[in-house]
């Protein structure tokens, strides 16, 4: 089976992945950046949300991938930051990544979350459904490309909240 059509396993992070959660996000990126802020993440009570740090994993059950969400708000309605997302350098462009997300929108949309915000690669995001935020009425706390800044309406019959992303501390915005 190639990469591309690889059907990945996915499952909500334990106790035992936080050191591999590190690794993989201090591989994928340039810097322990993306690593710190997820530990930071999770000693946060307001902004971590057991259930929604979600891995992607081999067919052996090797963790591969990492996508989390996280509490942030929107003018203080509550809503979901989807950051970091990331992939050992060997599995990107797999799906791996894909996989994590979707299984993450689709946790989140099942336990009454609806707004998703992702401060992202506008070629990337969309795939999911993910439109520019200012769409919705949501603008970032900072200067950013109307294109990078995305959200998701979980249930678009729902209303969401209009107004300024408030990002959890870690995100030091």
């Amino acid at each position: 089976m190639s990469d591309s059509t690889r059907t990945w396993s996915t499952r909500p992070e334990t106790d035992s992945d936080i050191g591999t959660v590190h690794a993989i996000n201090a591989a994928a990126f340039d810097t322990e950046a993306e690593a710190d802020l997820i530990d930071a993440l999770r000693a946060d009570a307001l902004a971590w949300i057991e259930g929604l740090s979600i891995l992607a994993q081999t067919d052996e059950g090797r963790v591969v991938g990492h996508a989390l969400f996280t509490r942030c708000h929107v003018d203080g309605a509550p809503a979901l930051a989807l950051a970091p997302c990331a992939v050992l350098p060997a599995f990107q462009r797999t799906g791996a990544g894909s996989a994590a997300i979707r299984t993450g929108l689709e946790s989140a949309r099942r336990m009454g979350e609806n707004l998703v915000l992702v401060l992202g690669h506008a070629d990337y995001y969309p795939r999911f459904g993910f439109a520019p935020a200012s769409g919705f009425g949501v603008r970032a706390p900072f200067e950013v490309p109307d294109a990078a800044m995305m959200a998701l309406a979980l249930d678009p019959s729902r209303p969401t909240p209009r107004g300024t992303i408030r990002y959890p501390d870690a995100f030091g915005v």
